[in-house]
Parts: C-alpha cells; sequence; structure tokens
C-alpha cells in the first residue's frame, strides 16, 4: 500500500476538521432553527389564547357586577351595557375556540360556552322577575343562578390555567431541545480538539522538527524560539537570488562563449583574407595611382576608372575591417573627457555630415565628464554610429538630425558612470533586432560587412561598459555607450 505524503496527511486532517465543524455547526443551526420555530408558535398560539381567557374571566366578572348594579338602582342603563358585555364575551368564545390547539382545550371551551348559556337564560329569567315587581322569585332564583355563574367562572379560570401550563410546558421542550443542541456540541467538541491534536502532533514532528533539525546544520542563529521559518525563509530568499545571478552569469557566459567562437572563426578568416587580397590590393591601388597620372584619359573613361578605383577601395575597407575584427588593438587607456572625444569625433565627420544634409545637437554638461579609456578607439565607436546613423537616415528621408548626449550617472554594478547617446531620426530598430545588430556579419545594407557595431561592442566591453540600441518613441534608433566613470582616483569595474 502506497504511503501518504505529508501534504495528503496535512490536508486530510484540515479537511476533517472543517467538515466536523461544518457538521456540528450546520446542526446547531438546525435544531435551533426548529426549537426558535416551534417554540414561537406554541408559545404564540397558547399565550393569544392565555389572553383570550383571561378577557372571558374579566368580562364574566364586568357581568356579575352589571347586574348587582342594576338590582341597587333599577337603571336600564346598566343592562344596555350587560348586553354590549355579553355580545363581547360570546365574541372571545369564537377566538377561545378558534385558538383551541387540541381537543381538550376545545372541549373545555365548549363547556365554558354550554354553561354560559345555561347561566345567560337563568340571568334573564331573573331580570324578566325583577322587572315584573316579583322581587322575592327573582331573589330564591337569583340564588340558584350564581351557583351557574360560579360554575362559568371555574371554567374559564380553568380554561386559562390550561394554556398556562401548555407554555410552561412549551417553555420546558424548548430547553430540552437546547439541551440537546448543547450536548450534540459538547460532543463536537472532543472531536475537533483530537483532530486539532493529531495535526498539531503531525506539523510539529514532520515540519517544525526538521526545520529546527535544518536550521542547527545551516548555523541559522535566531534571535528567539520559532524563528527558524523566518530565517530559513531569508536564507532561501538569498539562495533563489544567488541561482538567479548564477542563471544570468551562466547566460552571459554562454552568449560571450557564441562569440568567441564567432570571433575565432572570423579570426582566421580574417588572416587568410589580409594575407591573400590586402597585399595584391595595395599594389592595384598604387599602379591605378601612377596609371591615373600618366595616362590622357576621355571623360568616359576617367568616370570608368574612378568607379574602378572606388570599388577597390570598398574591397580594401572591407579587408580592414575583418583585420580589425579578428586582430584587435591593445588599448590605450588614458583619463580623458568623453566630450572632448565626442567633439573631436564630430570635427572628423563634419564634412561628411554636411554632404548628407545631417543636423547634430550635442548636449553635454558645462563640467567636465572624465572616463579612462582609449580615445582613438572610443572615437572610432562614435564615428560608426554616425556613419550608420547617416546612412540610415539618408535612405529614409535623405537628411535628418543626429542628438547627442553627454551625462554623468549611476548603474549597478559599475557604480559611476558616463553615458553617451546617439539618437538620429531614422526607421529605428524593429524590437526583434535590436540584439543582432551587434552580431557579427548581421546588417541591413546591402554593401555592409555586418562588423561596424561588433567592433564596437568589443571595444566598449573591453573597456568596462557596454552598449545597448532602442527605437525611440516617434521613431528613430538610439545607441548608449554606458563607460565607468573617473572618480577620486578609482576607475570602478563590474
Amino acid at each position: 500500500m502506497p504511503r501518504l505524503s505529508l501534504r495528503v496527511h496535512i490536508f486530510s486532517l484540515l479537511a476533517a476538521i472543517v467538515a466536523v465543524a461544518l457538521a456540528g455547526g450546520a446542526m446547531v443551526l438546525w435544531y435551533t432553527h426548529k426549537a426558535d420555530t416551534l417554540l414561537s408558535g406554541v408559545l404564540d398560539r397558547n399565550f393569544a389564547a392565555y389572553e383570550t381567557a383571561g378577557r372571558l374571566v374579566d368580562a364574566l366578572l364586568e357581568q356579575r357586577g352589571l347586574v348587582t348594579y342594576y338590582f341597587l338602582d333599577g337603571d336600564p342603563l346598566w343592562l344596555e351595557r350587560l348586553e354590549r358585555s355579553r355580545a363581547g364575551f360570546e365574541t372571545l368564545l369564537g377566538q377561545a375556540r378558534a385558538l383551541a390547539p387540541d381537543a381538550e382545550a376545545q372541549a373545555l371551551v365548549g363547556r365554558v360556552e354550554s354553561g354560559y348559556l345555561h347561566y345567560a337564560q337563568g340571568r334573564g329569567a331573573v331580570l324578566d322577575l325583577y322587572r315584573a315587581g316579583r322581587r322575592d322569585e327573582g331573589a330564591a332564583l337569583h340564588r340558584d343562578i350564581r351557583v351557574q355563574y360560579a360554575r362559568v367562572l371555574h371554567l374559564c379560570q380553568e380554561h386559562r390555567a390550561l394554556h398556562e401550563e401548555r407554555m410552561r410546558a412549551a417553555g420546558l421542550a424548548g430547553r430540552q431541545r437546547m439541551a440537546v443542541v448543547s450536548g450534540a456540541a459538547l460532543g463536537f467538541m472532543p472531536v475537533a480538539l483530537s483532530l486539532v491534536g493529531v495535526l498539531a502532533f503531525v506539523l510539529v514532528r514532520h515540519v517544525l522538527r526538521p526545520i529546527h533539525s535544518l536550521a542547527e546544520a545551516m548555523d541559522l542563529t535566531a534571535p528567539g524560539p520559532g524563528n527558524e521559518i523566518t530565517a530559513l525563509g531569508r536564507r532561501v530568499r538569498d539562495l533563489l537570488h544567488d541561482v538567479g545571478t548564477a542563471r544570468h552569469k551562466l547566460e552571459k557566459s554562454r552568449e560571450h562563449l557564441v562569440q568567441a567562437e564567432k570571433w575565432a572563426l572570423t579570426g582566421k578568416l580574417a588572416a587568410s583574407v589580409a594575407h591573400s587580397i590586402r597585399n595584391p590590393l595595395t599594389s592595384v591601388k598604387i599602379r591605378l595611382f601612377s596609371l591615373g597620372r600618366s595616362l590622357r584619359l576621355t571623360d568616359e573613361q576617367r568616370e570608368d576608372f574612378e568607379v574602378i578605383t572606388e570599388e577597390i577601395g570598398h574591397i580594401d575597407a572591407i579587408a580592414r575591417n575583418f583585420l580589425d575584427f579578428s586582430r584587435p588593438a591593445t588599448p590605450r587607456k588614458q583619463q580623458v573627457d568623453a566630450v572632448e572625444v565626442v567633439r573631436a569625433a564630430l570635427t572628423l565627420m563634419r564634412h561628411r555630415l554636411e554632404s548628407y544634409g545631417v543636423q547634430v545637437d550635442l548636449r553635454a554638461p558645462a563640467g567636465p565628464c572624465p572616463v579612462i579609456v582609449d580615445p582613438e578607439q572610443l572615437k572610432e565607436v562614435l564615428v560608426n554610429l554616425l556613419v550608420n546613423a547617416c546612412e540610415a537616415m539618408t535612405a529614409m528621408t535623405g537628411g535628418g538630425r543626429v542628438e547627442i548626449g553627454v551625462a554623468p550617472g549611476y548603474a549597478d554594478p559599475l557604480g559611476s558612470v558616463v553615458v553617451v547617446r546617439v539618437a538620429d531620426t531614422g526607421p529605428g530598430i524593429p524590437a526583434a533586432l535590436r540584439e543582432q545588430v551587434f552580431q557579427p556579419f548581421f546588417s541591413s545594407k546591402e554593401e555592409g560587412t555586418g562588423l561596424g557595431l561588433a567592433i564596437a561592442r568589443r571595444i566598449v566591453e573591453e573597456h568596462g561598459g557596454w552598449i545597448t540600441a532602442t527605437s525611440r518613441e516617434g521613431g528613430g534608433a538610439q545607441f548608449s555607450i554606458t563607460l565607468p566613470a573617473k572618480e577620486d582616483g578609482q576607475w570602478h569595474r563590474s
């Protein structure tokens, strides 16, 4: 038989506790509702009947008084009130009959009604004798009528006592039902307490004790008892953070490894290309230069000659890019002002920017932004970005604007940094291509080698920084170069 897991044990106990609590609560609610409904019905009906019985007694006493008042002064008004009281008594008898809950009460009301009929008839005969002046006969009959009156009054009092006893019995039944509910609740309490005890035992033995042992094994000191869970939770969060950091570093290492493999292949290819093509190209360029000075060419021939010279120069530039990528020069780092390097790159590109019809907007702080870099390599990165921006904007609109911003900042894990942003108004870079643009041999231009941004990225990373590409709102691409800043004689590195 398979052994149940700790989670199944805990959830089973919790389900049992919840079931016991729900069953007990449902039973208490049901019994309470039933008892309340029954008690309310019995009490309401019996109280109404008891109140009616009391009014019957009062009405009967009132009639006796009215007859006595008439015998004293002979005023016929007393007889009128007696008639109204008799009608009211008969109405109360009808109510008592309707409220009688069982045969016993019905029979008692019938006896009251029968006795009152005989009493009313005899009382009417006595009053007739008194009105006829036959007072002696009336007095003799009156003595017999008093006995009937006493019997009816006793029956009314018995009727009231019956309903009083019924109300007392209903209260006793309600107390008995509540006693049953209390007993059931007391019966559920040991079951619930037992289940809670079992759950506490399982939690202590299989959860808290192992956690305490684990905390002791990991040498986690807690300021108070029961804080091992807090300490373990903190340690687990630290471990998860470390795992996330290690995963990030692993991904970076994998990317660097892929880049290294590509660079190694590119280095071999570039070395072969350089040895096979560069020297012949140099000879061809020298011979073309000599021929261009000695030959007398027509305008058409001179145009062909210039095209040949330009294409050979393009091939030479491709070969030079391969050499630069495969055999990077060692950076000659020195402390320079990043703003001055940007201005030097703009001076170098001035004629080309004018030929493209591109406007440049430089935004830099008034003070210097010192960095430790190779100024020529940083200038090469900026020139590459400016050339790409000019070609992208010219291909789309024929001109445009380049915004260059230089600003100090702070970035983890470098600390103080200097950020150089180059933004254009060209078509921008699709989100899917923002990382690929830095890959070797990736190019969106027909005549491009795809090595310019790869060389720029390698140069920036060799200086301890990074370069990113984004698209601006409203169109255009933005390249951000983040370099460690020189601060208090220290160079912050990752």
